[in-house]
């Protein structure tokens, strides 16, 4: 098989770097890929994401047998449409079905109509209006911007000021543009987050492996909200008690709800949750694998993706085999991330053992024999382990023997493990 994935980041090259593995594939190709997705059998191909109708055409000429989107914009923008369209086999939502990611009202409104839980919410188009509601709510509370922002359109702000803050970045400066144009504002959860994903097909669900993501810059979740610096799975102290009834409340009645609605879901249901003293609640949806949870799940898993894509499209369910090990994931981002950053800081990358570790390249570029930064994550080291403790301490043995100019990492992903 000839297999294609759309994106250039971490969570595209450890896509790439499972998809090269399969004994089906001949050739995995990546767009625009990166100097560190391309491989022996991975080619970056240089067509940029939002170009659908080129990438369809280098489908087409390749004869690709299947293609995977990694990021959500290319869905949100309707990719999918256009590939199937044409009779192409691709595993993502439609752009009506990705709307669960495009628009926080369009998700929350679903949950609300079909009982998943979730947090009490309103919806706002005029800013003195949120800050009304803000006022009258008080703090702790959640601001979202509606549309897509990268992983940065959210403010938990604990204080009354913050939040009224927030709402006029969002609505009045456009921090995030056009995504910001209306705000969801929502009650503050409290709790530990889980990340869970599923393989979705119409009503066929076959869910993955838990994680938990680190959204915060800083040791201790301190600083802004980021694309998120590392991730682990499992999750021993919550998974246990927590994964299936997620399972049942909200990955499988979100499938069949999208059903109701005629905008069936295929591709990877991100449930992106918070384990309250109730139990589990959706903070949001993603429609399309996490980031950096891919980055920890994946290596794990020993099942063939290929397989298990095939069957999910096909509706037939299949036992993911998972192995024992835990992994742990580390960001190595740019000094300054989430904010403005350098770019072409030299990189030097350590050699790790193959076996237990894997570098997935995020934002590097390679000029003759050297790496220099293009991004603001740029790393991510994922380390095996048959322990958590011992995940870590494999990833931080690493990470700690190096002096990482320009660059910086949190010491303590994977310490909330009790």
């Amino acid at each position: 098989m000839k297999v294609f994935v759309i994106g250039s980041g971490g969570r595209e090259h450890a896509i790439c770097w499972k998809l090269a593995q399969s004994s089906k594939v001949e050739k995995v190709f990546a767009a625009p890929g990166s100097d560190g997705i391309s491989g022996e059998n991975i080619q970056s191909i240089s067509i940029e994401m939002n170009a659908h109708g080129e990438l369809l055409q280098f489908a087409k000429e390749e004869g690709v047998d299947l293609t995977i989107v990694g990021p959500e914009a290319p869905l949100v923008e309707g990719i999918v449409d256009v590939f199937e369209k044409e009779g192409l086999r691709i595993f993502g939502p439609t752009k009506a079905a990705a709307a669960l990611e495009g628009s926080k009202q369009f998700a929350k409104d679903i949950m609300k109509k079909y009982d998943i839980p979730t947090a009490a919410y309103e919806t706002f188009g005029e800013i003195e209006e949120a800050k009304a509601y803000v006022k009258k709510m008080g703090a702790p509370i959640v601001i979202k911007a509606d549309g897509l922002a990268a992983g940065k359109g959210v403010v938990v702000a604990e204080n009354e000021e913050d939040a009224l803050h927030a709402i006029d970045s969002m609505m009045r400066e456009k921090t995030f543009g056009e995504a910001g144009s209306k705000l969801v504002i929502e009650e503050c959860l409290r709790g530990e987050e889980l990340s869970l994903m599923a393989f979705v097909h119409g009503n066929t669900v076959i869910p993955m492996v838990p994680a938990q993501d680190h959204k915060r810059a800083y040791d201790n979740d301190e600083g802004p909200n980021t694309g998120g610096m590392g991730a682990y799975s499992p999750v021993p102290h919550l998974e246990n008690e927590w994964v299936d009834v997620a399972e049942k409340t909200v990955l499988r009645p979100m499938a069949e709800a999208m059903m109701k609605e005629g905008v069936p879901f295929t591709g990877v249901l991100y449930a992106g949750l918070m384990i309250t003293e109730e139990g589990p609640k959706v903070i949001e949806f993603n429609v399309r694998f996490g980031d950096p949870e891919t980055q920890v799940i994946l290596p794990r898993m020993k099942s063939d993706l290929v397989d298990v894509l095939e069957h999910t499209l096909n509706g037939e369910e299949i036992n993911i085999t998972w192995t024992d090990q835990a992994c742990v994931g580390v960001v190595l981002a740019s000094e300054g991330y989430p904010s403005s950053y350098e770019k072409g800081r030299i990189v030097q990358i350590p050699r790790v053992d193959d076996h237990l570790q894997t570098w997935f390249h995020a934002g590097l570029k390679k000029e003759g024999d050297q790496w220099s930064t293009n991004g603001g994550r740029v790393l991510l080291l994922a380390s095996l382990g048959t322990t958590i403790d011992e995940a870590i301490a494999n990833t931080y043995e690493v990470l700690h023997n190096e002096k990482w100019k320009g660059l910086f990492y949190r010491k303590d992903i994977g310490h909330k493990v009790k």
